[in-house]
Formats: C-alpha cells, structure tokens, sequence
C-alpha cells in the first residue's frame, strides 16, 4: 500500500506538467489583451507596450511558461495581474468556500442519494422505485441555474425562510480562523454565527447536490440489484437474518466500489464546477474567482486556480483508491 501510494504520488508531476503546459496553451487562444484591459479602449500603443514588459507579456509563451513553472517550484504562485497582489495570499478564502460548499453538497447527495438507491434496489420495482428512479431522472436533467432560481424564488422571495445570497449576513462578524465558517463558528463558540453561516449554506448546498445526489442513487441501487441476485445474499435470507442487516451490511458493503467511484469523481468535479451555483447565489468561491479572471485575462490567476483544483481532483482519486483496498480486503496493491 505504501509503494503504491508512493508511485501514484510520483505519477501526479507529469499529469500536473500536462496540465499547466495545456491551460499556458489555451489561455493564449483567449482574445484581448491584459493591458489593454488595465488601460482602457483609449490607450495608446506606447502605453500598452509598455504595461506588457511591466508584467512579462511582451516575452514568448514558453520563457512566461518557464518563469510561471519556476515560481511554482518556490512555492510562487505569483501575483494578480488585477489586485497586484500575491495569489497564494487571495487564493485561499475563495478555495476555503468552494470546499465547505462542496462538503455540504457532497453530504447531502451520499445521504439521500445512497439511501434512496439501497431503498428502491431493496424494493424493487415498488412504486418507491419508480418514483424516486423518476426524480433521479430529473435531478440529472435538470439545470443548476434554473433549479436554484426557483429554490431562491420559493424559499427566499415567498416563504422567508432562507437567505437567497453570500455566506453570512451583513450584520455578522466572522473572525477567519480557517476561512470555513461551518468550522469557525464552532471553534469560536458563536452558535448564533454558526445558524446564520448553516442558512446561507442549505440553497446552494441543496442545488449543487442535485446532479450528484441522482447519480449516486442510480448507481446505488444498479450496484445493489446486482448483489442482491448473489448467491451469498439469498443464503443470508434463507438462514433468516434481519432484512436490514442483509442489506446494510452484507450487500451494500459488496456493492459499495462503483459508488465510492461515482462520490469521488463527483466530488472532484463539484470542486470545479460550481461556478453556476457560487454566481446565482452570490457565493464567492473558487470558480466565481477563476471566472472572473477569465474576463479581466488575469493569466497568473487562471493558471494557479486551475492547477490548484486539477491537483485537488487528483488527490481526491488517490484518496478514493486508496479506500478501495480498506473497504474490500479483496483487493491488494502490490
């Protein structure tokens, strides 16, 4: 296990090489220029020119691309072109919501999502099944962007419940301890903060479980019809052991690989890809951050923030592999 964690650790640093040279690549096919963009449409060539060896544009890609790789190996991000101010100093508190974002959502996909699959593969073919296979269905199909206007038009506009953007009220003070509000709120001892924090968070956080809660549940209840039809399974019955033990225990344990797939690669893309989510609710994450870089063509920006998050996705699929061989002792990594 240690060997193999060690190579796949190794094998993160030509697939981090791939990725940079491929966002350094792509981010030269974006049109407009930084400096024109710092400058405005009225300002002269000379101007322009000259903001461009300010900040290295006038060099070739690849010397940017070696200046850029060589920052990184002293643990320089290097600094936005926009604020002038080092990204591994700005780049944290807009990860740090992302993250407590993505866990909330990931949450409450594995809990309604497992349980709804065990259920409906449990009761196969029940009208249990058909519903919650039906609303599967739309949770996959269903946009992020219209489900979380309704969800804000419902609970925000009509009922009053919810708050319908950012992390936390105005009137709030939140001291960062670790720029997740959940866990700061609680370290500070400040209950009322931390209800406040917990209500900004149940919108967005039920809208970006969506797509993967109907995932997860579709999987869970494949995996478990399979292993349901196992010999083993119908010998638990027939020795007349508790239903929920048999399903609980021995075949969800059995069925449990693909979805622990499924909850790592959709974990990994929530991370990335929760920019619909973070804009329609106002939440300033990592993807509001990247995007918003996009438009000012704050190159430095874009490549930390998407290198950050290929890294994390790549951690995420190591970690998940790694939990293979911990649940199922048929597995081994030699």
């Amino acid at each position: 296990m240690f060997a193999y964690t060690i190579r796949r650790l190794f094998m993160l640093i030509p697939v981090l090489i791939g990725m940079s040279i491929l966002v350094f690549s792509i981010i030269y096919l974006i049109p407009g220029n930084p400096a024109q963009i710092i400058l405005g449409q009225r300002a002269t060539v000379e101007a322009i020119a000259q903001v461009e060896q300010q900040l290295g544009l006038d060099q070739p890609w690849y010397i940017q691309y070696f200046d850029y790789v060589g920052g990184l190996l002293q643990g320089d991000l290097g600094t936005s072109i926009k604020t002038k101010v080092p990204i591994s100093n700005e780049i944290y508190p807009y990860l740090a919501a992302t993250i407590e974002l993505t866990v909330v959502a990931i949450i409450i996909a594995i809990v309604i999502g497992v349980n709804a699959g065990i259920v409906s593969a449990w009761l196969h073919n029940s009208w249990f099944d058909y519903i919650a296979m039906i609303f599967a269905l739309i949770g996959v199909s269903m946009p992020i962007f219209w489900l979380g206007l309704m969800e804000q038009y419902i609970f925000s506009v009509q009922l009053e419940w919810l708050p319908s953007t950012g992390r936390y009220d105005a009137s709030t003070v939140i001291t960062p301890i670790t720029h997740l509000y959940l866990v700061d709120t609680l370290l500070q001892g400040n209950m009322a903060h931390f209800w406040d924090v917990s209500k900004h968070l149940i919108l967005p956080g039920l809208a970006l479980a969506t797509i993967p809660m109907a995932i997860i549940a579709r999987i869970t209840r494949s995996s478990m019809l399979e292993v349901m039809r196992s010999d083993f399974i119908r010998t638990a019955r027939a020795k007349g052991l508790n239903s929920f033990w048999v399903v609980y225990k021995h075949s969800l344990k059995n069925a449990v690989i693909p979805v622990l797939t499924v909850i790592g690669l959709q974990t990994g893309l929530l991370l990335g890809g929760a920019i619909l989510t973070e804009t329609i609710f106002g939440w300033p994450g990592i993807g509001r951050y990247i995007y918003d870089a996009i438009n000012y063509r704050d190159y430095p920006v874009i490549q930390s923030g998407i290198l950050l998050v290929a890294t994390i996705f790549v951690m995420i699929n190591l970690i998940v592999d790694l939990l293979y061989a911990a649940i199922d002792p048929r597995i081994t990594y030699n």
